[in-house]
């Protein structure tokens, strides 16, 4: 089984408290194309130093966005460090059943792309202005870049398409 995990900033926009947040101009579009592609979609989060009911509260929240697009999360991946790692993603793949090699990472930032080349997916850096370092190296660089998480869901259908 393959897997698209997703950065939570990937797919949300909005402020001022969960309840607020929203998906994110064609997110929804997306995730339908990876889900048709038979993609398990898995949310990566990250421990921001927000207080934990806020961090549940923002789950739940992306969790019934999804629901009203009849769309489902497989699971959370939740980093404790204040960046995504690869071994959560190594975690859940084994959890779940999920082939790494086949599996995508999508991320807004480096350490998006990092932990999933890492932990042995290809990447997608979405290219929104999150990442401000640019601190490259053998690990942090993308497979592919994409500006938003459609354009991102193409590239993976075609690369899908060339196997």
């Amino acid at each position: 089984m393959k897997a698209a995990f997703l950065a939570e900033q990937a797919m949300l926009t909005g402020q001022c408290g969960p309840q607020r947040v929203v998906l994110r101009c064609g997110a929804a579009a997306a995730l339908r194309l990876l889900a048709r592609l038979d993609y398990r979609l898995f949310a990566v989060t990250v421990d921001d130093g927000r207080p934990a009911a806020t961090a549940q509260s923002l789950d739940e929240r992306l969790a019934d966005l999804l629901f009203h697009e009849q769309l489902e999360l497989a699971g959370f991946c939740s980093c404790p460090c204040g960046a995504a790692q690869a071994d959560t993603l190594v975690r859940a793949a084994r959890e779940h059943g999920v082939e790494l090699g086949a599996s995508w990472m999508i991320g807004v930032t480096l350490c998006h792309v990092e932990a999933g080349n890492r932990a042995g997916c290809h990447s997608v850096l979405l290219d929104q202005g999150a990442e401000t370092a640019w601190r490259l190296g053998p690990s942090r660089i993308p497979s592919r870049m994409a500006t938003d998480l459609y354009g991102a869901a193409v590239l993976i259908a075609a690369a899908d398409d060339a196997k």
